[in-house]
């Protein structure tokens, strides 16, 4: 397995690893250190399919149900379609191409759940020929930036994550009924830390409502600091997708985005997965930090 940086803050692409086949007891163990490193993988000209991915996937961990069908539809899946190509190869509806122009926006995965996501592991079958890049910045490098009076302000701070405040930034009808009955806004701290590494980062993105305790103006304005922060310009990794490409992520420690694409001229397939994290509650982690 050869591993070559992306860029100097996180990210590597691997080769010499065939995700198809499943993996010997050593190499994972070598690609589970590296994303703890690194935060991010790339693995490219792989013959990916569903239970391969599902079989790697499950490597890390319990699959995370794919949220938008289980909230909305009360079904779970564990393969997330991304992109505006559905099960049977056709074009989804415009709703929702408009419902999925919030991931647009920093985010980290399903920071919204109680339990966020640990990792998602993204497959490329289908790709735009122009457009639909995707992001990456990390909230690890963008902690150590930090000067110590602000990593002070913060240590302790609690924020608010909410599902229907991010999409609905977007429209009212991005999220239906039952996604506003059963999605319920979540307690997160601000500052995290990797149990591996021990390396903090911020926990911040689009999700965060609000940061408790403080005044709505005055936490907006934290909140929109620590994202600028974190996804300033040169520490902004933007991913040119290829069919084949397999990347991985740790939501623990980067935002992403997607970037936008003609979804009338153009297809775009993704299968994503992901891994629960696990997250003691907010009272033991104040303790443990």
């Amino acid at each position: 397995m050869l591993i070559e940086p992306l860029h100097e803050e996180f990210g590597a692409r691997i080769s010499g690893v065939d995700l198809s086949l499943p993996l010997d007891v050593q190499t994972f163990a070598e690609v589970d250190a590296a994303i703890n490193r690194y935060s991010m993988l790339l693995f490219e000209n792989q013959a990916m399919y569903d239970a391969a991915q599902l079989d790697f996937t499950c490597r890390f961990g319990q699959l995370e149900e794919e949220h938008v069908t289980y909230y909305g539809q009360g079904k779970i899946v564990y393969i997330g379609l991304v992109g505006n190509i559905d099960a049977t190869g056709e074009k989804v509806a415009a709703r929702q191409i408009n419902s999925a122009r919030g991931n647009e926006m920093w985010h980290s995965d399903s920071s919204f759940r109680e339990i966020p996501a640990m990792y998602s592991i993204l497959a490329a079958y289908e790709v735009p020929e122009e457009g639909g890049e995707t992001e990456f910045a990390s909230a690890r490098a963008a902690w150590q930036r930090l000067d110590e009076s602000t990593r002070e302000q913060i240590q302790d701070l609690v924020g608010i994550h909410d599902y229907i405040y991010s999409r609905t930034k977007i429209s009212e009808d991005a999220v239906n009924d039952s996604q506003r009955t059963f999605m319920h806004p979540v307690r997160q701290r601000l500052v995290r830390q990797n149990p591996v590494t021990g390396d903090k980062n911020l926990f911040v993105g689009s999700h965060v409502k609000e940061i408790e305790g403080m005044p709505e103006s005055k936490a907006r304005q934290l909140i929109k600091r620590l994202i600028d922060e974190v996804t300033r310009p040169q520490s902004v990794y933007r991913h040119r997708w290829r069919i084949g490409d397999v990347v991985i992520w740790d939501n623990r420690c980067l935002l992403h985005r997607g970037c936008g694409y003609d979804a009338e001229k153009y297809r775009r397939r993704m299968h994503q997965t992901r891994v629960r994290g696990w997250c003691p509650s907010i009272a033991e982690a104040f303790d443990t930090a």
